[in-house]
């Protein structure tokens, strides 16, 4: 498994977003910074936190110009009902296969149990600029994700 890490280019991918719509990360590459962040479940007390973080500082990464994408490998349908259960005004991708996952050698933590929680800040250029990889500190994605930014301003 091929692990993406700082001053690597990221993967190109495609995947379903939460309305079943074909999102296409080439198309964005190149027009704004990237957070990019995958997550274990949908609606698990973590996850929900995490998310939600993410909603409610959607303007401050609006205002850094970037774009928070969240990956797990629940299903387009889950991700809809999670998304209007909490608002949450950015993007949710279907990875039902793992496979943007294990592009990305996201890894599994508690003996392989459950999805690793690590989150991608990606240039304009289509370069990672940070990881941070915390399975138990959800909410520290976020705060970790807005300094970055604000280190590339």
């Amino acid at each position: 498994m091929k692990k993406i890490d700082v001053g690597s280019q990221v993967p190109l991918f495609e995947l379903k977003d939460q309305r079943g719509e074909l999102f296409k990360i080439g198309e964005v590459l190149g027009k704004k910074n990237l957070v990019i962040y995958f997550y274990p479940k949908d609606d698990s007390p973590g996850c929900t936190k995490e998310a939600c973080s993410f909603r409610d500082q959607f303007e401050v990464f609006a205002d850094a110009d970037a774009i928070i994408i969240g990956i797990s490998a629940q299903s387009e349908e889950s991700h809809f009902e999670f998304a209007e259960k909490y608002r949450l005004n950015y993007t949710l991708l279907s990875d039902t296969g793992n496979k943007v996952r294990k592009l990305f050698g996201v890894p599994s933590s508690f003996f392989g149990l459950i999805p690793g929680r690590v989150t991608y800040v990606v240039n304009k250029e289509g370069k990672i600029e940070y990881l941070f990889n915390s399975q138990i500190q959800a909410e520290k994605h976020v705060d970790e994700a807005l300094r970055i930014l604000q280190e590339l301003r």
